[in-house]
């Protein structure tokens, strides 16, 4: 694993090795806690912006925010998931991400590191809680004393955000 900023190309650390077998991953923090997605998922990260509130709306989605002209739900990611949840403060950053085929901004309390990883470095989900919980990490790594788990998109998010369950 190496940060962005000590290689611009994972084929220089390793030569001769196949570069698909790498990956780049935004890694962020949430309720004390390490998670990352899959850098292709993410077209921006922002500062925090209060959504307005959208009527009968899952308890998980806190509003909807104008990005330059196109209305985007706001996830609290913290809720989705499962975990403690909290007010957001100035503090926090919004990741906008493209599930299938809509854009979604996902509340964090910020985002940590840009890292390139090798694929094998990813370890399966322990079969360990519900079968939800294990749907919605693809695997988990650990960095530096810290367990990071990759968060599967599209099983977080497996309908439009307003339809999920």
């Amino acid at each position: 694993m190496t940060n962005r900023t000590d290689t611009e190309n994972a084929e220089t650390e390793a030569p001769g090795t196949d570069s698909s077998a790498y990956r780049e991953i935004v890694s962020f923090r949430l309720s004390e806690q390490d998670f990352c997605i899959d850098i292709m998922n993410i077209r921006e990260i922002r500062g925090w912006t209060p959504p307005t509130p959208l009527p009968h709306s899952p308890d998980y989605v806190r509003g909807l925010i104008n990005l330059r002209g196109s209305v985007l739900p706001i996830v609290d990611l913290s809720r989705r998931l499962g975990l403690a949840t909290r007010e957001a403060t100035s503090r926090d950053v919004i990741i906008v991400v493209m599930v299938d085929d809509q854009l979604i901004g996902l509340v964090v309390d910020g985002v940590s590191d840009i890292l390139t990883v090798k694929q094998d470095e990813f370890q399966p989900t322990p079969s360990v809680g519900t079968e939800t919980a294990q749907g919605y990490v693809q695997g988990i790594m650990a960095v530096e004393g810290r367990m990071i788990r990759l968060l599967d998109l599209k099983r977080v998010f497996p309908t439009k955000c307003g339809e999920a369950a």
